[in-house]
């Protein structure tokens, strides 16, 4: 009977959901820092890539103009990467603990919330603070 016992209790403790705030509170300064290097690095490579596809598939062609879904998608990837922390990448780290310090925030993605933390310092808060409210209400708990 105490094993069973044992064996639900660690069935218990050990299916407690983590969230995303609690991921990112496990990690060292210099692991943030590289976490946030790398996502930026991440969205720039293939930011990069996609341009370089998109070149190759219509050298040539002196009609093509470019969609304005193409330029529509380079300017969700942009708002990933802040310009203004020009690679102060511990900027962006202090301002993740930040965000994750609001309950309200502890369910949002880490990439979602590096996405608003970048818009916020290139100065794009009102855009910042709208995505910052869906993504409260599409992860609340």
């Amino acid at each position: 009977m105490n094993r069973l016992f044992v064996i639900c209790l660690m069935g218990i403790v050990f299916t407690q959901e983590h969230t995303p705030a609690d991921f990112w509170y496990s990690m060292q300064e210099a692991e943030k820092i590289s976490f946030v290097n790398g996502a930026y690095t991440a969205v720039s490579a293939m930011k990069m890539h996609h341009q370089r596809q998109v070149k190759e598939q219509y050298i040539g062609n002196d009609n093509w103009v470019q969609p304005y879904y193409i330029d529509r998608y380079y300017e969700i990837v942009d708002e990933h990467i802040s310009t203004n922390v020009e690679g102060n990448i511990d900027i962006i780290v202090k301002a993740m603990d930040a965000f994750y310090s609001n309950s309200d925030n502890a369910n949002i993605p880490v990439i979602e919330a590096i996405r608003i933390v970048s818009m916020v310092q290139d100065d794009k808060d009102k855009k910042a603070n709208l995505y910052l409210l869906k993504a409260q209400r599409k992860y609340a708990r």
